[in-house]
């Protein structure tokens, strides 16, 4: 099933490629924050009208205390957890539910956030662009941002620059079509 909306990501992570330590500890990241000026995240989510968000990324907005998506639809994608608290959220056990709730509601642009969701997506061919922010920090292990793929996902490069506190940001296209 294909979603009729677009798929991006916008995540940030080590040099070595990874988007948290392994407990799941974003420190490396958030310490650095306010360096790195505007990394055009505002305006990314001006343009996004739903998240879909694997359960490690909703339990850990979910600690941060005040919900940061208030307006936006929320689809968490998870097997084992049955209900969420957040507003305009909801539970789906199935990528193909996920495509389904996208497609009859109509999304125009989705972020998609976590990094199994964003392995799922990945894999499934659902994602249309990434915009990935580099820190200048390696952790030698973590979650990893990409996993095991099938086949290779070529990219065009549409955007590069460098931000504050020595993060460089980069923005991907997926070409469709040449290895699917």
């Amino acid at each position: 099933m294909k979603a009729n909306c677009a798929a991006s990501v916008f995540i940030g992570i080590s040099l070595d490629g990874f988007i948290a330590r392994e407990n799941g500890e974003l420190d490396w990241l958030t310490e650095s924050a306010a360096a790195l000026g505007d990394t055009g995240y505002d305006d990314f989510m001006a343009s996004v009208d739903t998240l879909v968000i694997g359960r490690n990324t909703y339990e850990t907005i979910q600690a941060f205390g005040e919900w940061p998506y208030a307006g936006k639809r929320v689809l968490v994608l998870s097997s084992t957890v049955r209900a969420v608290t957040a507003p305009d959220a909801t539970v789906h056990a199935t990528l193909d539910d996920i495509v389904e709730v996208l497609n009859r509601d109509g999304a125009r642009r989705a972020y998609v956030d976590g990094g199994a969701t964003i392995q799922s997506f990945l894999r499934a061919g659902l994602l249309t662009d990434l915009t990935i922010t580099h820190a200048p920090v390696l952790l030698g292990s973590g979650v990893p941002l990409f996993g095991p793929l099938e086949r290779d996902v070529q990219l065009t490069l549409t955007g590069m620059r460098e931000l504050g506190a020595g993060f460089t940001q980069t923005t991907y296209d997926i070409v469709r079509g040449i290895s699917e």
